[in-house]
């Protein structure tokens, strides 16, 4: 049973891997493609590389996410691993449902409130400081941060070009998008995929499988990072229009410096805070703050605000998915 339960745990896994790859190939590539910078094809390309080898330079927080969130130690191995099997069940849903209505919600936070949901469900602990610490406050504080220094940044470029050629300039700003569009999908493939990989870790962790002197095995690594790059490729095209043009119509000035800021925030919160962070958040708050610049009505606020309740909802709605999950296949499996 315990093996069974841990193949299905890594299936369910590398598909959430999936989903999220395809969900959230909008955050690295969407301003690119709406800017003409990058063909859709050449900028999914582009992506599902960069997100396949940001995945393989890092491991902190996938550590945080197998050791942090909910407490599996005293749980029986089979009850830990149908707690992990429903937090996925419950992150896949909300994945699908916010993809299928064109919202970027966050993988991260469907995920995170899935182990929760599932966690409580079956009577375990929750490292409640630890997801204050590590969820909430950089859910809060990321996109904040995100608005307001890609507003400052996109004022001091602004100001820079502000006597220079419109045509060249935005030429020169297309060219410069190739870098930092590929520098956003390094940081997508360095917090995303290493979510996949903590889970899949925690599992092995649970039945004895993984030690944790030696970290996480090379093949998960591997295959996680496979997964959110064939996601990406995939495409994801209803939240890349969202992204794109419904919020602001973008250009490739604001364009490159949305995602040159969600970029170095995303870095900042994997190697330095070892907090998972959303990618989605962190983007469209940036996507946003570039588009304040305009002028305060530039902003879509009426889409802004549909993708606000959807963030506020995600981590709620995948517990509540994921629990009840529990409760149906919990008496049967445990």
């Amino acid at each position: 049973m315990e093996t069974a339960l841990v193949v299905v745990v890594v299936l369910f896994a590398l598909g959430f891997d999936y989903t999220n790859g395809f969900h959230d190939a909008a955050n690295a590539i969407a301003t690119s493609v709406s800017t003409r910078a990058l063909t859709p094809r050449v900028a999914l390309s582009m992506a599902a590389i960069m997100n396949f080898t940001g995945a393989l330079l890092g491991t902190a927080v996938a550590e945080t996410i197998a050791t942090s969130i909910v407490d599996l130690s005293d749980a029986p191995p089979h009850q830990a691993l149908v707690v992990i099997v429903c937090a996925l069940i419950g992150a896949i849903s909300w994945n699908l449902i916010t993809w299928w209505f064109g919202l970027p919600s966050s993988s991260t936070h469907a995920l995170i409130g899935g182990l929760v949901g599932a966690g409580i469900a079956g009577g375990l602990g929750v490292y409640w400081s630890s997801v204050y610490e590590k969820v909430v406050v950089p859910m809060v504080v990321s996109p904040v941060l995100g608005f307001v220094v890609a507003f400052i940044i996109m004022v001091g470029v602004l100001w820079l070009v502000r006597n220079r050629a419109p045509g060249r300039t935005y030429r020169r700003f297309r060219g410069a998008q190739t870098v930092s569009a590929s520098a956003m999908a390094l940081g997508h493939g360095l917090q995303d995929a290493q979510k996949t990989m903590g889970v899949i870790y925690l599992a092995l962790l649970t039945v004895g499988w993984a030690n944790p002197e030696t970290g996480i095995p090379l093949w998960v690594k591997v295959s996680a990072a496979a997964a959110i790059s064939a996601g990406t490729y995939s495409g994801g095209w209803r939240i890349m229009r969202t992204l794109g043009r419904k919020i602001i119509e973008v250009d490739p000035a604001r364009g490159f410096v949305a995602e040159s800021v969600s970029a170095t925030i995303l870095y900042l919160n994997a190697f330095v805070l070892h907090a998972p962070v959303s990618t989605t958040h962190t983007v469209t708050a940036s996507i946003m703050g570039v588009g304040a610049t305009k002028r305060a009505s530039a902003v879509r606020w009426g889409v802004a605000g549909n993708i606000a309740t959807a963030w506020v909802l995600t981590i709620p709605a995948a517990a509540l998915v994921a629990a009840i999950i529990y409760w149906i296949l919990g008496p049967i499996l445990t």
